[in-house]
C-alpha cells in the first residue's frame, strides 16, 4: 500500500509540518499564563467561531456521522436545530455571569459564586471528562492514519499527538485559534470532494440501490409508544432539548470552547462568535450526513464497520494525491480539537487546581510558563494512554464520545444553571446535587431507561431539583433556629 500512496504520504507530511509551523509562528511569545492560555493580542471574533467549529468537530464528525449516516438516515440533523437554541442559551445567559470581573477559565465563576471546593471539583470532573471522551476522538483521528500507512494504530495515535503538542507547547491558545480557523476550510473543503467524486463515480454506476427511508430527517418518535419515544435518540424531540442542553453544557461549561470565547475579552463579540456557530454547525452536519448517503448510494449494505467507511472509501477509491488532500482535512479536524484539548486540560489543571491551591506571590510569570508548559506534554501523554484504551471498542466513535460526556456534562451544566436561578443555593448544596445528579445519570446509563439525548437534561433536572429541595430545608432549618431564640 505504501508504494501506491507516495503521493498522498508527501501531502500529507507536508501538510502536518505546515501546520506545526504555522502554529509556533501565528503563536509569537508568551510572557504569562495569560498571553498562553488566553492570546496575548486582540483575536477577530470570526477566527474564534471558526476555531469553535474546528475544536468541536474533530474526526468523529468527519469519519462517524458519514458513517452513521450509511447505517440509518438523516435523523441526526434534528440535534444541530438544538445546537443552535443552546448556543443562544448559552450567549444571553451564560455568557455576561462569566464577564463580570476577572476570570481565567470557566470555573471561575463556581468559585466566586459558591467557593474554592466548587470550583476544585467541577475542574476534576472536567479534566477526568475530557480526558475520556477525547481519547476516543483521538483514536478516531488515527483511524485514517493507520490505513494509509499500513502500521500500527498505536503509532498514529503518537504521529498525530506530537504534531499537535509541538503547536500548543510553543504557540499557545492564539496559535490554536488561528490553525483552528484554517484547518476548518481545510476539512470542510475536503468533505465538498468527497460528495464531488462520490456524486461523479455514481453517474457511471449501474448499481440499483435501494435508499428507502435514507433521506428521512424529522422523526417525532411516536411510533413506537412512549417507551419508544424515549428510547430514540434521534427524534425531534429528543433533538431539540437534548441538543439544545448538550451545546449548553460543552459550549457554556466547558473549558474547551469557553477558554476561546474569553480569549475575545469582549461579550458582544462573545456572544456574536458562539451564535454563528450554531448556524455553520448545521450545515456543517447535512455536509458530512450527505457524505454518508452518497456512500450508502455506492456501497450498498456491507459488512464494514460505519467508522471505516468513509477511510476506506478515501484511500481505495479516489485518485492518488486526492485521497491525499481529503486525508490532510481529516488530519485538520483531528489537531484541532486534540490541540484545544490539550491547552484546555493544562489550563484548568495550572489555574483552578495548581495555582488556586498556591500562594499566588510563590511563583513568577516566568515559572508559571515553565509549569503550564510542563502540564501540557503531561496531558498530551495522558490523551495518547486514553485513546490506546478505546482502540478496540465496537460502538460508533461518536456516540462513545458524547456518551462519555454525558455521563457529567448534565451535573455539569446544572451546578452553573444552579448558581444563576437559585440565588439561596449555598456551596455544600452544589456539591451534593453535583454528586446526586452524575449518580442518577450514571444508573440511567447502565440501565439503558432512555436515549443518550436525554443524559444531560436529565442531569440538569436532578441538580436543579435537588438544589431546590436541599435549599428549601435549610430555609425551615434557619426558620426554626431563629424561633428558638
Amino acid at each position: 500500500m505504501l508504494a501506491d500512496r507516495t503521493l498522498d504520504l508527501i501531502i500529507v507530511i507536508v501538510y502536518l509540518i505546515l501546520v506545526a509551523v504555522l502554529g509556533i509562528i501565528s503563536g509569537g511569545k508568551q510572557k504569562s499564563i495569560k498571553d498562553y492560555f488566553l492570546g496575548a493580542e486582540k483575536i477577530p471574533w470570526f477566527a474564534v467561531s471558526f476555531s469553535i467549529i474546528a475544536a468541536e468537530t474533530s474526526t468523529l464528525t468527519f469519519i462517524s456521522i458519514p458513517g452513521l449516516a450509511y447505517l440509518t438516515n438523516f435523523n441526526f440533523l434534528q440535534l444541530t436545530f438544538g445546537y443552535l437554541i443552546g448556543r443562544i442559551a448559552v450567549a444571553y445567559l451564560l455568557l455576561p455571569k462569566y464577564y463580570q470581573g476577572e476570570i481565567s477559565t470557566v470555573y471561575t465563576y463556581l468559585e466566586k459564586r459558591f467557593g474554592k471546593k466548587t470550583r476544585t471539583f467541577a475542574s476534576i470532573i472536567f479534566l477526568l471528562t475530557r480526558v475520556a471522551s477525547d481519547g476516543v476522538r483521538l483514536f478516531a483521528a488515527a483511524i485514517p492514519v493507520y490505513l494509509l500507512l499500513n502500521i500500527e494504530p498505536e503509532y498514529a495515535i503518537i504521529i498525530i499527538s506530537l504534531i499537535a503538542l509541538i503547536y500548543t507547547f510553543t504557540g499557545g491558545m492564539k496559535a490554536i485559534i488561528y490553525v483552528d480557523a484554517l484547518q476548518m476550510f481545510v476539512y470542510l473543503g475536503g468533505a465538498v470532494l468527497v460528495i464531488f467524486f462520490i456524486n461523479n463515480q455514481l453517474q457511471y454506476s449501474h448499481q440499483l440501490i435501494d435508499i428507502t427511508g435514507k433521506t428521512s430527517i424529522i422523526n417525532f418518535g411516536f411510533d413506537k409508544g412512549l417507551s419508544g419515544f424515549f428510547s430514540q435518540p434521534y427524534t425531534l424531540i429528543a433533538g431539540l432539548i437534548g441538543g439544545a442542553f448538550l451545546s449548553m453544557a460543552s459550549h457554556g461549561t466547558d473549558q474547551l470552547i469557553v477558554q476561546r470565547l474569553l480569549a475575545l475579552n469582549n461579550l458582544k463579540k462573545s456572544q456574536l462568535a458562539i451564535i454563528s456557530t450554531g448556524l455553520i454547525i448545521i450545515f456543517q452536519f447535512a455536509l458530512f450526513l450527505m457524505i454518508g448517503f452518497f456512500l450508502y448510494k455506492f456501497y450498498g449494505p456491507t459488512n464494514m464497520k460505519s467508522d471505516e467507511v468513509l477511510p476506506l472509501y478515501i484511500i481505495n477509491e479516489l485518485p492518488k494525491g486526492l485521497s491525499g488532500v481529503i486525508i490532510a482535512g481529516i488530519f485538520a479536524a483531528a489537531l484541532s480539537t486534540l490541540a484545544g484539548s490539550i491547552s484546555s486540560l493544562s489550563s484548568s489543571t495550572m489555574i483552578d487546581l495548581f495555582l488556586n491551591n498556591k500562594n499566588k506571590n510563590e511563583l513568577n510569570e516566568k515559572s508559571k510558563l515553565i509549569y503550564s508548559r510542563l502540564f501540557t506534554v503531561v496531558w498530551t501523554l495522558i490523551l495518547i494512554g486514553s485513546a490506546f484504551f478505546f482502540m478496540n471498542t465496537e460502538k460508533a466513535v461518536v456516540e462513545l464520545a458524547l456518551s462519555i460526556s454525558s455521563f457529567t456534562f448534565g451535573g455539569m451544566l446544572g451546578t452553573f444553571l444552579l448558581g444563576i436561578l437559585n440565588s439561596k443555593a449555598n456551596e455544600n448544596t452544589a456539591i451534593i446535587s453535583f454528586i446526586i445528579s452524575i449518580i442518577t445519570v450514571s444508573i440511567v446509563i447502565l440501565l439503558k431507561l432512555v436515549a443518550w439525548t436525554w443524559y444531560v437534561f436529565i442531569g440538569v433536572a436532578a441538580v436543579l431539583i435537588l438544589g431546590m429541595i436541599q435549599t428549601k430545608i435549610n430555609e425551615l432549618c434557619e426558620s426554626k433556629s431563629l424561633n428558638r431564640k
